[in-house]
């Protein structure tokens, strides 16, 4: 099937250029990150190692992994949610309305804040919302995006962001709390470890199983709030949130590249050429607005209150 030949909205996309000649359906999300602690979500080859050569805090221990994608799915799809809400749509509720939340009316909450119970949309048309269509629903809906993990090295030279790596460093941090009680001497109360990677630079590659415009401007607009928001406490990436954890600077790389002009945005021995700064040009001023103006036309027609893109209102 041809890129962007379905779509849920009758906004026709406007392109200088033939949708064949755009990376699609593969997305490419550039991540530079400081500190990142996904909790669980890392996964290392560090039993690769002798038992008498590994120590964990040695800096020249060259740790190979993978970053989870669950943790990365959650971040992405409340940017989504949010792009959506702040257009003056609803957004689908990310959990079944009987799931064993920690908190007492917390669902019936969050449907009078911008969600509608999910897979309710789906009462209007087979598709339902675009946050639904997108990330999937119940049993019989899987999604249509892939989010794959992201592998990480801290050499350089294995890293290859096609295929969604990142040259990031490994480290497993312990600490200690200790007794504030004078009579205790500074004796440890508790002791806790946690697995983080530090200076990450790669890409997250996504791929859409169905091309559709509006996905592609749902991802543009929820990676560059995401981008826009970074410091904030809801919206940083894994936890240790007030340590600059999960500070991530996030954007779409430029869909025009080639897939060589997309390794060279990595390549600190090279800048950008004259080619890849007119193909941004090209991008900025004449395509990224024909992604939104698809988003913005499925959004209304899903919440009747939001204004057609290039309508009276």
């Amino acid at each position: 099937m041809a890129l962007f030949e379905e779509s849920e909205t009758d906004v026709e996309l406007d392109l200088p250029v033939e949708p064949d000649e755009l990376l699609f359906p593969d997305v490419y999300v550039g991540l530079e990150i400081g500190l990142l602690a996904p909790g669980d979500g890392i996964v290392t080859d560090r039993h690769h190692a002798s038992s008498e050569r590994y120590e964990a805090d040695d800096p020249q221990n060259q740790i190979r992994g993978q970053i989870s994608p669950f943790t990365l799915s959650g971040w992405l799809r409340h940017g989504c949610e949010q792009v959506v809400q702040v257009a003056g749509g609803s957004a689908c509720h990310p959990g079944p309305q009987n799931a064993d939340f920690m908190r007492s009316d917390v669902y019936e909450r969050d449907l009078e804040s911008g969600y509608h119970e999910k897979g309710s949309c789906t009462d209007e048309t087979d598709a339902g919302c675009v946050v639904y269509d997108l990330f999937g629903g119940f049993q019989d809906r899987p999604g249509k995006l892939l989010r794959r993990p992201i592998r990480f090295s801290p050499i350089r030279s294995q890293v290859d962001v096609l295929n969604g790596e990142a040259e990031a460093h490994y480290r497993q941090i312990s600490n200690q709390v200790r007794s504030r009680n004078a009579e205790d001497g500074g004796q440890p109360l508790r002791h806790a470890d946690r697995d983080v990677v530090g200076n990450l630079s790669g890409t997250w590659k996504l791929t859409l199983r169905e091309s559709k415009p509006e996905f592609v401007g749902l991802l543009l607009e929820a990676v560059a709030f995401l981008d826009a928001h970074a410091s904030e406490f809801e919206f940083q990436l894994g936890g240790a949130r007030n340590f600059g954890g999960g500070m991530a600077d996030a954007w779409v790389i430029n869909p025009l590249y080639s897939e060589r002009e997309v390794r060279r945005v990595f390549n600190q021995a090279q800048g950008a050429t004259q080619a890849m700064a007119e193909k941004d040009d090209v991008w900025t001023k004449e395509c990224r607005d024909e992604f939104v103006r698809a988003l913005q036309g499925r959004v209304a027609a899903h919440d009747g209150d939001v204004p057609m893109p290039g309508g009276d209102g």
